[in-house]
């Protein structure tokens, strides 16, 4: 049994109290095959949270790294993490990639939505001279980033366009929009002026091949259109990227099937990025451990869901975010669709490939993410691939030409991100957090501090009480 297995404690951290959010010490302790968190609030009481169970070791997937602080602070340390994002000069990474909501209106009402979508009217929409601001205060904290314009639904602005257009003027080479799809499946005229203003890729809502977990998590069957809206994009010349929010009894058993979906769409379907859901919101008790699904939990089914096409040493954790925050694989869709990995878990995405005595800095990191997420998640042209695609070239392809074509247009990736509640935050991983929200102050805010939420629901910065 499980309750016999020995206790060995790994490591500290910190995190904060799921009720009061006091910041209080935490450890990581393993038993067995499960690593939990382990927390005590002198008010509150124990919490133990698994924060990483299934076929992958521990201690095989840590990887360290160098910290570096952004090249500018916009608040002071205070309070101590994570009451003093903006950054502060104890945060440990910059930037990778910065989002922007640029409403919290939204057409549809999902149960799991983590950012109090349909809340408000198009008054409270951000104009096009804060959003001006908002781009400005980006380049100011990090320079030139990845950035994703989300909400709510973006779709919903009709100005839009603008906004991409704004963004592209700036500097920022990759704008990827955050989309539940509906009206870009309505009508294909409007990715076509997405593309025009600068838009380089969707990162689309996607939940599922069958219709119950679209009716579970959404309210309704949406496959007919989340389709329809990826032929639209790629009629338009936009690359998109299928994001499945993963609920264990709702949608795991689709894993496997949502990676074979997106392959038959390729190259506009770039990959597929899941999110295991977070519990955000009211919560009075805290999820049982059932109700979590951890990274190598989730490895271990795409690899079962695969018949091990797709292996667990296909993927690496990043060099860029925490290592316990995610994994990413990468691919070479063949002809028939099978899959051929182009990496293993020494080398994928911006993961470091160095001998463990080179540890890599957090800077070098954000480096490879920022040029590796453009350059996947954007669509490959044919000006790019081999001169044998030109009309110029009077030869037919040979297999040489063809496998180099392949190699340049079919390239796929898997990956995902755990993002953290207030049940098993990690002020660890925090602290070296990539993915950041710019408020509407004007303050980049880890993405997991940004949405954190009380037991009770009262919100850490989202409602702007401690910004």
């Amino acid at each position: 049994m499980l309750s016999d297995r020995p206790i060995e404690l790994l490591s500290s951290t910190a995190s904060l109290c799921p009720h009061c959010l006091r910041r209080i010490p935490a450890i990581r302790e393993q038993q067995g095959e499960t690593v939990y968190q382990v927390k005590q609030c002198p008010d509150h009481g124990t919490f133990r949270t698994a924060i990483w169970r299934g076929p992958v070791p521990f201690s095989t997937w840590m990887r360290p790294k160098k910290p570096s602080t952004p090249h500018q602070t916009f608040t002071a340390i205070k309070e101590g993490c994570p009451f003093d994002c903006g950054l502060c000069p104890s945060h440990g990474q910059h930037t990778c990639t910065a989002l922007i909501e640029i409403t919290s209106r939204c057409n549809l009402h999902c149960p799991v939505c983590f950012a109090d979508a349909g809340a408000g009217g198009e008054a409270t929409d951000p104009s096009l001279d804060r959003i001006s601001f908002l781009y400005d205060r980006i380049l100011e904290i990090s320079g030139p980033c990845n950035i994703q314009l989300s909400g709510g639904e973006p779709t919903v602005r009709e100005d839009l366009a603008a906004i991409i257009d704004l963004g592209r003027s700036k500097g920022f080479q990759f704008i990827q929009l955050n989309s539940n799809g509906l009206r870009l499946a309505a009508d294909p005229n409007y990715a076509v002026a997405l593309q025009q203003a600068g838009l380089a890729s969707v990162f689309l809502q996607f939940d599922g091949v069958s219709a119950a977990p679209h009716v579970a998590l959404r309210g309704r069957d949406l496959r007919e259109i989340k389709e329809q809206a990826i032929q639209h994009c790629a009629a338009a010349g936009l690359a998109v990227v299928l994001v499945p929010t993963l609920v264990p009894g709702i949608n795991t058993g689709e894993i496997g099937a949502i990676i074979d979906y997106a392959t038959r769409f390729a190259p506009t379907v770039r990959g597929v990025h899941f999110q295991p859901i977070s519990y955000f919101g009211r919560y009075p008790q805290a999820p049982a451990d059932a109700d979590r699904l951890t990274l190598p939990e989730l490895l271990g089914l795409i690899e079962s869901q695969s018949n091990k096409a797709i292996r667990i040493e296909h993927f690496a954790p990043p060099a860029c975010e925490h290592a316990l925050c995610s994994f990413h694989g990468n691919f070479l869709i063949g002809e028939q669709g099978n899959l051929t990995p182009l990496s293993g878990q020494q080398a994928a995405c911006c993961a470091s490939g160095e001998p463990a005595a080179s540890i890599p800095t957090a800077l070098e990191g954000r480096g490879k993410s920022v040029a590796f997420t453009a350059r996947q998640w954007s669509l490959p042209t044919l000006a790019t691939t081999c001169a044998c695609t030109t009309e110029t070239t009077a030869q037919p392809m040979d297999d040489l030409d063809r496998f180099l074509l392949r190699a340049r247009t079919h390239t796929f990736s898997v990956s995902a991100m755990a993002f953290q509640d207030v049940w098993n935050l990690d002020l660890e991983r925090l602290q070296g957090c990539c993915v950041h929200v710019i408020s509407p102050a004007g303050n980049l805010i880890p993405f997991c501090a940004y949405n954190l939420t009380a037991s009770t629901g009262r919100s850490l910065y989202r409602e702007g009480n401690l910004s």
